[in-house]
């Protein structure tokens, strides 16, 4: 009879492996039209490896699963390196999808600009990173994930100091951080130097103030889907919950949500005020992104569920948003919000899709957004009103900066162009997809909502136990020496 918290295929491993095998076998192809083809093939069948993983997760009823077979056992490690929960189980084929679409939408005329068997390897590396809890594999796997952007930079000739700095300090951080911490302890037996390290490297990888300067360097530099596949899954906020909020002291936590507090209302205020595509999208993103850590932490059930629901749809509805600049950066260059563009006539479905997209990231109604939002200000509300009221603040300023680069993009002028400006059918199928799971999510979203709270759930007994078992260690009678007679 097969234990319950083992999964019926090794399908954690195998997810892992096949792109990795794909990055191998597009390397000998080099980036050619044979290698973006290949990639295609391997991030669509890692795709629905993902979705095997999460639905064999689900038949287990399990807390958390394993695979059956482990690879690992095969050099005597006993205890399984991957393992998935209710927070990663939904998130592996979430992480594969943007993958794959951001395949999808990659066009020939990007083909010597693209590492493709770099994006299989990175793919390979972020699913592993959502498959680990053991802090000292997971930093492991978060340090060898900041090498492909690092080498496409230099690659492309491209400056990359400021991004070099900000992730040699933040593995150094992640490295000083656990050597201190003590997981067996609870969160009040934690030393303040131990965490903090922890904490700061956190605020640098999901660039809160004034960490976020390496973001703005990233998204001028490197190519568009290079920068929208590093920061999209937030993996600073999966670092969070596994390797912080477990053992962080309250005091340390509010820090973390006061600073990303300051920074999601800045951040909102500066994409209002861009005039480069590029740097809007990237100040938008460093909102919502800031928004995640404020839910996290509240520790309340209903503030981490709402900072989960909007994570995923975060991930959903600015990757979409991502995919649509990237579309019209493929056919007017970079993007200048100084002037009307009067691109509609010419696109009227990436106009859509940016208005869609756009707005389920800052909770539009009938969007899976508005369900993840309404959660977030709720428990911000209940736990402290004035975060509540700064989330929604900084919502609105997002909402306003939205629909005006829409109105600079597609309207207040008349665009004449030669060619063709339409979506191709590859694009049109990439953007629409997610904007279909958008509105699937917002029309039916209790499976989704069901399953952040059970891992909300999971993370705040987790923190629990350890704070009980912290207790209990201090508490514990103190032997007395026993003296020999002579």
């Amino acid at each position: 009879m097969i234990d319950p918290s083992e999964m019926h295929l090794p399908w954690i491993e195998a997810s892992i492996l096949l792109p990795l095998a794909g990055a191998i076998w597009v390397r000998r192809l080099g980036d050619s039209e044979r290698g973006r083809k290949w990639w295609l093939f391997f991030s669509g069948a890692t795709f629905l490896l993902t979705v095997g993983t999460w639905l064999d997760f689900t038949l287990t009823g399990a807390a958390e699963a394993d695979d059956r077979w482990r690879i690992c056992e095969l050099w005597g490690q006993k205890s399984p390196i991957f393992v998935i929960d209710h927070l990663s189980a939904i998130m592996l084929p979430w992480l594969a999808l943007l993958f794959f679409l951001t395949a999808v939408g990659t066009l020939q005329a990007k083909v010597r600009r693209f590492s493709f068997s770099w994006k299989l390897f990175y793919e390979a590396i972020a699913l592993s990173i959502f498959s680990c809890k053991q802090p000292w594999i997971l930093i492991a796997l978060l340090a060898l994930g900041t090498i492909p952007p690092f080498l496409e930079l230099r690659t492309r000739r491209k400056p990359t100091r400021i991004f070099v700095l900000h992730m040699s300090l933040y593995v150094l951080l992640l490295v000083v951080g656990e050597s201190f911490v003590d997981r067996n302890a609870g969160p009040e037996e934690q030393s303040l130097w131990a965490v903090l390290p922890l904490l700061v490297a956190v605020l640098v990888r999901c660039g809160i103030v004034p960490f976020h300067v390496w973001i703005t360097d990233l998204f001028e530099h490197a190519t568009l889907g290079t920068a929208l596949l590093f920061v999209t899954p937030i993996v600073g906020a999966y670092a969070a919950v596994r390797l912080v909020l477990p053992i962080a002291p309250e005091v340390v936590l509010r820090s973390m949500g006061l600073l990303s507090l300051v920074t999601a209302v800045y951040a909102a205020g500066m994409a209002l005020i861009q005039r480069e595509g590029r740097r809007f999208f990237c100040y938008l993103f460093l909102s919502h992104s800031a928004l995640v850590l404020v839910g996290l932490e509240m520790v309340t059930s209903i503030g981490l569920t709402g900072a989960l629901c909007v994570w995923l749809s975060v991930g959903l509805s600015l990757g979409g948003f991502g995919l649509t600049l990237r579309a019209l950066e493929a056919r007017r260059g970079r993007l200048s919000l100084a002037n009307f563009q009067g691109l509609y006539e010419h696109a009227p479905n990436l106009a859509m899709c940016f208005v869609l997209t756009g707005l389920a990231s800052v909770g539009f109604p009938g969007t899976f957004g508005f369900v993840g939002m309404e959660i977030l200000v709720d428990g911000a509300t209940v736990a402290y009103p004035h975060v509540g009221i700064s989330v929604v603040v900084a919502a609105a300023i997002n909402g306003i900066a939205i629909v005006q680069a829409y109105f600079l993009l597609f309207t207040g002028t008349r665009y004449v162009s030669s060619v063709s400006l339409w979506l191709r059918a590859r694009e049109r199928y990439a953007v629409l997809t997610l904007a279909a799971l958008i509105l699937a999510g917002g029309f039916f979203p209790q499976p989704g909502v069901e399953s952040r709270h059970n891992a909300a759930k999971e993370i705040l007994d987790q923190r629990a136990a350890l704070s009980a078992a912290g207790k209990a260690y201090a508490r514990r009678p103190v032997p007395s020496e026993k003296t020999g007679t002579h």
